[in-house]
């Protein structure tokens, strides 16, 4: 049985702007829905290797939250590293 997944505040909002009609449908469709798509598929290519070095205890820590989110453990690295990489750029005085 797979987890149910939890939803985040931007989620939340998400839903309830879609559910008060606050979206329109834009005019074309058809490349709008291509451009996304192609996005998409940049984004989500994994096609860069790296190689890293974790403390063990690290590892298994990785790999047991992993198994709690019913993920392979590269893939949650992988997420973890894309949710850093992808985040605003902290502000310097």
């Amino acid at each position: 049985m797979r987890k149910k997944t939890e939803l985040d505040k931007d989620d939340e909002k998400l839903i309830a702007d879609y559910e008060r009609g606050a979206f329109r449908p834009v005019k074309n469709q058809v490349m709008t829905r291509r451009e996304a798509v192609e996005t998409v598929r940049r984004f989500m290519r994994k096609d860069a290797r790296i190689n890293i070095r974790l403390s063990t205890a690290d590892l298994e820590m990785l790999k047991q939250r992993a198994a709690e989110e019913g993920l392979p453990y590269q893939s949650l690295i992988a997420n973890i590293f894309h949710q850093y990489a992808s985040r605003s750029a902290p502000q310097t005085n």
